[in-house]
């Protein structure tokens, strides 16, 4: 089934207006968005959509504190729309929507959609590098950096759902969707790919108590890390509070940088991915510090030299403010 990758998240929130202002200050455009809700697009078109909780459009709630109500996966074409509707409709019931969509609840009570992409083709650049002895990627007197670039979100990346059951959670996913586990982490879950993409994952499952199911973080994809690095201190220097990074995973390479959101999970900036096909074999590791993250380091404020040394008070090593 040619699934491309999640569209849309639909979230029910408890403040709209904080949502709003934090997913326009994370990068995102209002595009219909106002005092009731709307939805907040990536340069391609993928996006969040916020309602109030109480909005009778969203779907019914998981029985626990999570604000997500639905995944909005896209699709190639209307071939796989109708695949996947012939496919769960085998046991489960599948809305046709008006809006030309499909709907159905996963294994674990997760409600999804699916319909023809709405993703834009994008055609930017990508982050050079100068190395040596390799040829150089910027020309003569062609800067790498700038204070005023933009560090847009280009696309949605990942989901990632906290589950009671993983491996029913991951048997739906693979034996009904198409899906593909690409590395494991043994104790957490897989890392799932569906069959129209070549990112690492877009969907990452980890075991946790039935209170706890939900979502626990998404992420879109930037330009590169130098981008990520930009676009989460800019965050932090708007006053929201960083949880984890900026850092580089090892499974998926992906650099990453997470922030705590008023959406009831956290929201991550994302950056250079690993790529694979159906020729990959999937690795495992059991899950830890060193498995998760190839390097992690820690924001401070600003420094230069001097300044108070390093670790002294008032220095760059006094706690964030955030």
């Amino acid at each position: 089934m040619n699934i491309i990758g999640p569209d849309t998240l639909i979230f029910g929130v408890d403040d709209l207006a904080a949502c709003g202002q934090y997913l326009s200050d994370y990068g995102l455009t209002p595009v219909g968005a106002g005092a009731n809700g709307g939805r907040y697009e990536a340069l391609d078109g993928t996006a969040i959509v916020i309602l109030h909780k109480d909005d009778p459009a969203l779907p019914a709630p998981l029985p626990t504190a999570s604000m997500l109500r639905k995944t909005v996966y896209g699709v190639a074409d209307a071939a796989a729309l109708s695949a996947i509707a012939e496919e769960l409709g085998k046991d489960r019931e599948v809305r046709q929507l008006q809006d030309g969509s499909i709907e159905a609840v996963d294994d674990q009570g997760f409600v999804l959609g699916f319909q023809v992409t709405v993703r834009r083709a994008l055609s930017l650049p990508a982050e050079t590098i100068n190395a040596p002895g390799a040829p150089a990627q910027r020309a003569p007197n062609v800067l790498a950096v700038s204070e005023d670039a933009l560090a847009r979100p280009r696309t949605l990346s990942h989901v990632v759902y906290f589950v009671p059951d993983v491996a029913k959670a991951e048997a739906f996913y693979v034996e009904r969707l198409g899906f593909r586990c690409t590395d494991r982490l043994g104790g957490a879950g897989p890392f799932l790919q569906p069959a129209g993409t070549l990112d690492h994952h877009t969907l990452f499952l980890i075991q946790t108590p039935p209170f706890m199911q939900g979502v626990e973080h998404f992420t879109f994809h930037l330009g590169g890390p130098t981008e990520l690095m930009q676009a989460g201190t800019r965050f932090v220097n708007k006053g929201y509070q960083s949880f984890w990074g900026p850092g580089r995973h090892k499974f998926g390479s992906n650099w990453f940088w997470y922030f705590n959101s008023p959406l009831g999970c956290h929201v991550e900036y994302d950056a250079d991915m690993d790529l694979h096909d159906t020729s990959w074999t999937a690795r495992t590791a059991p899950m830890s510090a060193d498995a998760s993250q190839l390097f992690l380091f820690q924001s401070r404020e600003k420094w230069a030299p001097g300044g108070p040394p390093p670790g002294a008070a008032g220095g760059p090593n006094k706690a964030p403010s955030h």
